[in-house]
Order: C-alpha cells, then sequence, then structure tokens
C-alpha cells in the first residue's frame, strides 16, 4: 500500500469489534501507520491483549476497552475513557458484527433481535456518542461503517445479517446528510467474502458453501485480509477528506451480478 508509515500520525481512532479476525488486521494496519487505537469488544482484558499483541503492537499506541455497545451507558463510557487516554477521537470505526448462518424461514425473534442489536444498535450507539464528543471538542471527524456487498445483493441463508448491513448502509448516510455542515463525515467499507473467521471456516469445511462462494467471485480467490484493512486506512487518512455518504465496495467483484443458475 502507497501510504506513508507516519499518515495517520497524530489520530486517534476507536474500533469496535477491534479484537476479531477482521478487526485485529485492521488495528494492526492503523497502527502500523502511526495512528493510536482504543478498541474496543467484549472479550475480558487479557484474552483481547494476548490477541492483539500476536501483531507485535506498540503498548504506547493501543488501549484496550472492554464494552458491550449495545448499553449506551457502556458506550458511553468507552467514549470517555478513549478520550482520557488519547484526547479527542478522530475516526470511529463502527466495525462491531455478528451473523447466525442458518436458513430465513429457521430464525427465531431472538436472533433477529441480538443480529439487530449488535450490528445495528451498536453502530448508532457508537456513532452518535463519538459525534457528539467530536462537537464538544471542535474536532472534523470521521464515522466509518462496516457494511458489506450484501447489503444489495441477498447471500443466502443470512437473511438478518443482510437486513442489517442495509440498515448500517442508510445510518451511515443519514449521519452523512445531517452532520456535513458541522464538519462530521460519514462513510462505509463494504468488503467481500474475507479470507479470515466464519467465511474461512465455512469454505474449508462445508462443499456446498464454497461452491456457492467461489462461483461469486469474479476475481476468483477469496479477499486477502489485508485489502479489508487498506481501504480502512485509505478512509482514516487524509486522501479521503472529501468523501462523505459514500460505499467504499472492496468486494472482489461479488456485487457484479447475481449467483443463482442461469
Amino acid at each position: 500500500m502507497v501510504f506513508c508509515n507516519d499518515a495517520l500520525t497524530g489520530i486517534h481512532i476507536v474500533i469496535s469489534g477491534g479484537c476479531g479476525a477482521i478487526g485485529v488486521g485492521i488495528v494492526e494496519k492503523l497502527m502500523a501507520h502511526g495512528a493510536n487505537l482504543t478498541v474496543n469488544d467484549i472479550l475480558p482484558d487479557q484474552q483481547a491483549m494476548d490477541r492483539l499483541s500476536q501483531t507485535g503492537i506498540n503498548p504506547a499506541q493501543i488501549h484496550y476497552v472492554k464494552a458491550d455497545l449495545t448499553d449506551t451507558d457502556e458506550t458511553d463510557m468507552l467514549v470517555g475513557v478513549a478520550r482520557e487516554r488519547f484526547g479527542p477521537i478522530h475516526v470511529a470505526l463502527c466495525h462491531i458484527g455478528m451473523v447466525i448462518p442458518k436458513p430465513l424461514l429457521k430464525y427465531k425473534a431472538e436472533e433477529w433481535d441480538e443480529t439487530m442489536a449488535v450490528n445495528v444498535r451498536t453502530a448508532f450507539l457508537l456513532g452518535s456518542a463519538v459525534s457528539r464528543s467530536m462537537l464538544k471538542d471542535g474536532v472534523k471527524g470521521h464515522l466509518i461503517f462496516t457494511t458489506s456487498w450484501v447489503a444489495d445483493v441477498p447471500w443466502p441463508e443470512i437473511g438478518p445479517y443482510n437486513a442489517s448491513k442495509a440498515a448500517m448502509k442508510q445510518l451511515m448516510r443519514s449521519f452523512a446528510r445531517e452532520l456535513a455542515d458541522k464538519g462530521i463525515r460519514a462513510n462505509a467499507v463494504a468488503p467481500g467474502i474475507v479470507s479470515v473467521g466464519l467465511a474461512k471456516q465455512q469454505w474449508d469445511t462445508d462443499p456446498i458453501y464454497r461452491a456457492r462462494a467461489e462461483k461469486a467471485i469474479p476475481l476468483g480467490v477469496m479477499q486477502p485480509l489485508d485489502s479489508v484493512a487498506n481501504a480502512f486506512l485509505f478512509l482514516s487518512s487524509s486522501a479521503a477528506d472529501y468523501m462523505t455518504g459514500t460505499v467504499l465496495l472492496v468486494d472482489g467483484g461479488c456485487s457484479l451480478y447475481p449467483m443463482d443458475d442461469t
């Protein structure tokens, strides 16, 4: 990636879900380019730091905060602790997400509610809390949401996830529309079928999933984690200063056409 190693020096970034398979890759990339990161997840402190330490982090650049961002008070606590540690927040990555793979008609209402709470409610609460903090500090900041290509092209057997990512896309655009005149921007990264986490596990163990996924990726290979992290690096940098209300689609072409047999 053609960015100077100090491209994010002086930038304070908060990321939710930063200890997940994709989150760790994003954290590593942003730190490598000079950012200070407040990393949030729901893992115990030691387990989270053990996972983050595998990337060779500089402890001076990172602060882990355990918090459940479906809860308003805990979200506000996260923002307050982040400001105390690294000062005003410049970028917030509303990244945390979950998926329960099963046919739509087998979903329970409680599973729908959980998916919407983790994927959409947390994005709203963190985006709102950080925006208020930015306004208080006079920061022309940036909210970045992790959506997905499936917000527009539904992937089978993850219906609530598809719907949650579509909701996040509109939430992002609403933040962008309402906060532009206050100097706060909002954009999203929409990855494809990434070669880590649940997608990689299904790719390796479920022949039906693999056949469907192989058909869905025009570039022919699962998405490298580094390509996702590079998208966040770009949006977090000054190179994206004139972007707001936009989805940066980095999906290997998955959204180009339907997957159904013809």
